[in-house]
């Protein structure tokens, strides 16, 4: 659910790094909370993000949440493809749904992020080897409800 190689904002955004640029998107966790997104607003090239500050928002069915910054910087690039089909963001939050590409100050804040181990603690949710163990019990404890007789 949280891909180890990201860094994560208590905002719920993930950060990936590729160099000088820095993706940005809404980590599934979020996703998942809001339920389907119909509909996100996101900044133009060249408006400058100062962390912790929002800078677009994201609406569904339920609520309409604004986007906060995870670092300080330039957008370089916004997800177009997410703004005509933002359904994205549910299917995709960590490949087509990304958000938007930034190019970080100098001390933009990228030190500061979470880990997904320490973003996991942040939500509550059960690690990797926690989350193995439970699928493991409720397909053990679906197998039973299909009308076996746990006796044969």
């Amino acid at each position: 659910m949280f891909p180890e190689e990201l860094r994560y904002h208590e905002g719920h955004a993930w950060v990936r790094e590729d160099g000088e640029e820095l993706t940005i998107g809404v980590t599934q966790y979020a996703a998942e909370e809001m339920g389907e997104v119909i509909f996100a607003e996101l900044p133009e090239e060249g408006t400058e993000l100062e962390r912790d500050e929002p800078y677009g928002s994201i609406e569904s069915a339920k609520a309409v949440e604004d986007l906060v910054a995870p670092v300080s910087g330039t957008v370089v690039r916004r997800n177009e493809a997410v703004l005509d089909a933002p359904e994205a963001i549910n299917d995709e939050p960590y490949g087509e749904g990304w958000l938007i590409v930034v190019r970080a100050e100098e001390d933009g804040g990228l030190d500061s992020l979470l880990s997904a181990e320490e973003y996991r603690a942040h939500v509550g949710a059960p690690d990797a080897e926690d989350s193995a163990e439970e699928e493991e019990e409720e397909e053990l404890e679906d197998e039973g409800e299909l009308g076996f007789d746990e006796d044969e």
